[in-house]
């Protein structure tokens, strides 16, 4: 093995080992099914090869053996009696009806590879998208499928892609890379790191992280510092558990957290409580920052938050006086139309008060491997970018099509049409698309379409032509290496069902038959080596012995010229400072500054619709026992939340004479969506909440399960930001009344 500098956890036992009469395989936990976090688990497995039993490993210093639900419940997801097996195949003329005959997988890949290179032959290769659904560890070998192919339109059916890629793509704009909070996560020791601080204060801004994290961070280390001294602040509309238990609860109006943000920073700056020292080295625009904020007072800012004058002053003060504070910021600031202003101001904070790359403060992960903008750009003809749906509209998007574009594009066939896609982790009808009826109108014309997943699901019956079916990642070897995780892992096939490939084998089995010199490995192990080795110096097989493997780690790398690229101090940006005023949005033709725009509909942009629509809804819920559309069909899961619910205050369900377990439609202008309601305080009285991504597997599959009915995105439009990121799925306004009420 190659010489690295990486730093690896002492195990008691082995990789693999035998224990009770089961053999039990180290590995961490990615797609599918499941989130983005990677928790160490223990994977148990019979005399036959089947699946018993997963626990968490306590000894990965990330999750340290705790699991939740959806870890618990994988053998009955990778068991599964429904779970799609063998390729499928229906006739064109077919679709939306459940008509399908099992076929090969020869025959599967022929039929794909036929189709494509005709069409790459007659239309150019842009006539086909690529879309997926949430990353996870498979992202980087679809984008390689699709740049290897020629297409440049890889994307996902997200209005906006409204869903951390605005946060990654804000901060590289202005701080010149992404930051996460320093919950020790770099340390193999974790809070045993000589190095390492508690922060004082965090600030848990529009995510309930102890259900539902981003890539890369487990919501219970927040508990952790909780119980190591750290204080609370939560920004959030409804009371979650963390609230109840925060310093401070600042109970946000929807869609208006970059109001919140400038009023904050309004009190920092004209208080003088902000770092000098800080942004005088290493901020660039403070004075047309300290301009902007004057346009937020904190009592215009109170009206438009609905959060009290005294709590925004508090809470400024609090993140001025803390050394360190932190943030963990969820996708509440990208599901709002404005979202890159709106991330801007809330980073901003933590920036002018000299929070940035300090122990227990906002830090830059390491970088392991280079891939989170996609791997294979290379490989695109040299005009493919000018073929990108999108690109001539929206000039940040410089790796993927625009969905909102893609959308009209369908609908229009200009200035090309779109003949075919290839769809993968994706049920978008049921989770991520706005007004998903729209957009099956629009995709359901196309000549062809190839889909991968675990499941039939609503999407796959409405629109596939072929379904090819996915490994759950007991049944599959991987690797997971950077996109904001600090640590190399594996993933580690200990089981097999039915014919069912790993995503990355699917990747690598069509690749290498539409673009052979592309794919040049034989073996997805071979693949994950030539991956790991330029910068970990290891194979698969010895990472697969030693994860998880930790890089090296350095605080204040911006003073040692460790994260530019020419060796200087200071950041990686144009002017070589965190950019306040950002030449970078500048040069986009946006406003260099933050800014709050209004959500539109909303009780502030369009108040005549209040007496029809009086309740600000908000959207996507997350709960513990499902992630997305997955794990509607699994017994144990489905228990712990069985239907579609809204919650709503007491009072509200009171005024409206409805009652509290009662099925209603919410509705607005645009659409309806089927829920039942779930009376709690934790609600606002002018607003409700409510989870997304409902489908009935149990449904007729000819009416895709009831996924229209079901789908709160009925209630929402395709309406990117002005950058092209951000939608209002997290904010609208609608009304609520009985089933059995008017149609």
């Amino acid at each position: 093995m190659a010489e690295t500098k990486y730093l690896f956890v002492e195990h008691e036992r082995p990789f693999t080992y035998e224990e009770d009469g089961l053999t039990v395989t180290r590995g961490s936990a990615w797609s599918g099914p499941g989130c983005h976090l990677g928790c160490g688990v223990l994977l148990y497995t019979d005399a036959e090869g089947t699946l018993v039993k997963v626990e968490g490993d306590p000894e990965n210093p990330y999750n340290q053996g705790r699991l939740c639900p959806r870890c618990l419940g994988l053998p009955e997801v990778t068991n599964h009696e429904d779970r799609l097996k063998y390729p499928l195949r229906r006739a064109r003329a077919d679709r939306g009806k459940d008509l399908w005959e099992r076929i090969s997988w020869d025959e599967a890949f022929d039929t794909i590879e036929k189709v494509f290179k005709d069409i790459k032959k007659e239309s150019g290769p842009e006539a086909v998208l690529f879309m997926q659904g949430t990353g996870r560890d498979i992202a980087p070998y679809i984008t390689r499928l699709c740049w290897s192919y020629g297409s440049p339109n890889f994307s996902l059916f997200l209005s906006g892609v409204a869903c951390y890629v605005p946060r990654v793509i804000g901060l590289a704009g202005t701080f010149g890379a992404f930051l996460v909070p320093d919950c020790s996560q770099v340390h193999p020791d974790r809070y045993d790191n000589p190095e390492y601080v508690i922060p004082e204060t965090i600030f848990v801004w529009g995510n309930n992280c102890v259900v539902s994290n981003s890539d890369g961070f487990f919501g219970h280390w927040v508990v952790d510092l909780m119980q190591r001294g750290s204080k609370l602040v939560v920004i959030d509309p409804r009371v979650t558990w963390l609230a109840s238990r925060a310093e401070l609860h600042l109970r946000v109006r929807p869609g208006t957290d970059a109001a919140l943000a400038l009023g904050m920073l309004n009190v920092i700056i004209n208080e003088d409580l902000y770092d000098h020292d800080f942004v005088d080295r290493w901020c660039y625009g403070f004075e047309e920052l300290a301009e902007r904020v004057q346009e937020y007072p904190v009592d215009k800012v109170a009206q438009i938050t609905w959060i009290p004058e005294e709590k925004i002053v508090e809470a400024a003060r609090l993140l001025a006086k803390s050394k360190p504070a932190t943030l963990q910021w969820g996708v509440a600031v990208d599901m709002t139309k404005e979202a890159i202003p709106a991330g801007q101001a809330i980073s901003t904070l933590f920036a002018i008060t000299g929070n940035i790359e300090v122990p227990g403060g906002m830090i830059v992960p390491p970088e392991i491997l280079k891939y989170v903008g996609g791997w294979g750009k290379e490989l695109l003809p040299a005009d493919a970018n000018t073929k990108r749906i999108g690109q001539d509209r929206y000039p940040l998007f410089a790796s993927e099509a625009q969905p909102d574009c893609i959308v009209e594009q369908l609908e229009s066939g200009e200035p090309y049409k779109v003949r075919a896609a290839w769809i993968q982790t994706s049920n978008f009808l049921s989770c991520m698309a706005a007004d998903p009826q729209r957009l099956y109108n629009a995709m359901k014309d196309l000549e062809f379409i190839a889909y991968v997943d675990l499941f039939m699901t609503p999407t796959a019956m409405a629109l596939a032509d072929i379904v090819l079916p996915a490994a759950t990642y007991p049944e599959r070897n991987g690797i997971r290496l950077g996109d904001g995780a600090q640590r190399g892992e594996t993933i580690n096939k200990v089981t097999s069902i039915g014919e069912c490939k790993s995503d990355m084998e699917i990747n690598l089995e069509l690749g290498k038959r539409l673009n052979p010199e592309a794919w040049p490995w034989d073996t997805v192990e071979e693949m994950f080596t030539f991956l790991l080795k330029d910068d970990t110096g290891m194979t698969f097989e010895e990472l697969q012995e030693q994860a998880p493997a930790y890089p090296p780690f350095q605080y204040r790398r911006h003073e040692k010229g460790l994260l530019r690229k020419d060796g200087q101090p200071g950041f990686n940006t144009a002017t070589g400072r965190i950019e306040l005023w950002s030449t970078f949005y500048r040069n986009a033709g946006l406003d260099p500054l933050p800014y709050f725009e209004e959500p539109s509909p909303g009780p502030g942009a369009t108040p005549e619709l209040l007496d029809e629509y009086p309740l600000v809804l908000t959207t996507g819920a997350r709960n513990w026992s499902m992630f997305h559309s997955e794990h509607r069909q699994i017994k144990r899961m489905r228990a712990l939340h069985p239907d579609p619910i809204i919650q709503m205050n007491p009072k509200t369900v009171e005024t409206l004479g409805l009652s509290n377990g009662q099925m209603v439609w919410v509705e607005n202008q645009f659409g309806r969506a089927k829920r039942k309601i779930e009376a709690t305080e934790a609600i606002d009285e002018r607003m409700c909440s409510t989870d997304h991504a409902w489908w009935l597997p149990e449904g007729d599959p000819e009416s895709f399960y009831d996924v229209f009915d079901l789908n709160i995105n009925n209630l929402v439009q395709w309406s990117p930001g002005k950058s092209g990121f951000g939608s209002n799925y997290k904010t609208a306004l609608c009304r609520v009344y009985p089933v059995d009420g008017r149609e």
